[in-house]
């Protein structure tokens, strides 16, 4: 069938989406660069190219705890880079979901949210098999990320994925890009969003948290990694070699 051809229902307002793309040389991008333009024309959605907008690694972690709250859907659009998320997308997880406002004691900013992982492989899909030389299936990946919404509160929804990503025709590719474009665009009203549990309860124990690591809990302050990082040589080495 045509994804083309189908009558896409309107997403219903207050529905707002935070499309996180992250993609180390959109130059070299065949599927999440068509992907990420076919989302601008879709009202709602609040997009952020993460290699755009941090060149330097330095996360404006307020800014996107921000992004996040006024969103109810969050999409990480990605490819897979050695069986996961790229660098960057990485470090923005580490630095922006933090104890005490995405998760632990404090924790529910993102509560009764929804994480939709879109993301594309360089290998086809029989090459996720235990007969291929991935050797395992695709879904034998997923837990972290799976686990990550999980303790925040979040449902994990179904991931859309494409394969085969260098050889794929770019007919195949336009049809994904436009699919993508209508589940956005018709996002909540998608049928097996009605079969999926509720958002699960990772009740995070203090104890398993030193005090330190407490940073991030409301009212204390908070620090990039890259931050840290410039910091730290600042302190060793003084400004000028900066």
């Amino acid at each position: 069938m045509d994804p083309t051809n189908l009558t896409t229902p309107e997403r219903p307002s207050g529905q707002p989406i935070y499309l996180i793309a992250a993609h180390p040389n959109w130059r070299d991008s065949r599927v999440n660069r068509r992907l990420l333009a076919s989302t601008r024309t879709v009202d709602g959605v609040d997009i952020n190219d993460l290699y755009s907008r941090y060149p330097d690694y330095c996360i404006d972690v307020a800014a996107e705890q921000a992004r996040l709250a006024a969103a109810q859907l969050i999409v990480l659009l990605h490819p897979i880079h050695w069986y996961s998320m790229p660098a960057l997308q990485k470090l923005w997880l580490d630095d922006v979901l933090s104890y005490g406002w995405a998760y632990g004691a404090g924790g529910q900013a993102l509560r009764g949210k929804d994480l939709w992982l879109v993301a594309s492989t360089g290998g086809a899909e029989d090459s996720y098999h235990p007969q291929g030389y991935n050797r395992y299936f695709f879904d034998a990946f997923l837990p972290p990320y799976e686990q990550t919404a999980a303790l925040c509160g979040m449902r994990f929804l179904p991931p859309m994925l494409l394969h085969g990503a260098n050889s794929v025709s770019e007919q195949e590719i336009g049809q994904h890009a436009e699919t993508f474009r209508q589940r956005l665009q018709s996002y909540p009203l998608w049928s097996e969003l009605d079969e999926l549990d509720k958002c699960p309860d990772c009740q995070v124990p203090a104890a398993d948290r030193p005090d330190d690591l407490h940073a991030g809990a409301p009212g204390h302050a908070q620090q990039s990694w890259a931050t840290a990082v410039g910091n730290t040589t600042h302190e060793m080495f003084g400004p000028e070699t900066r």
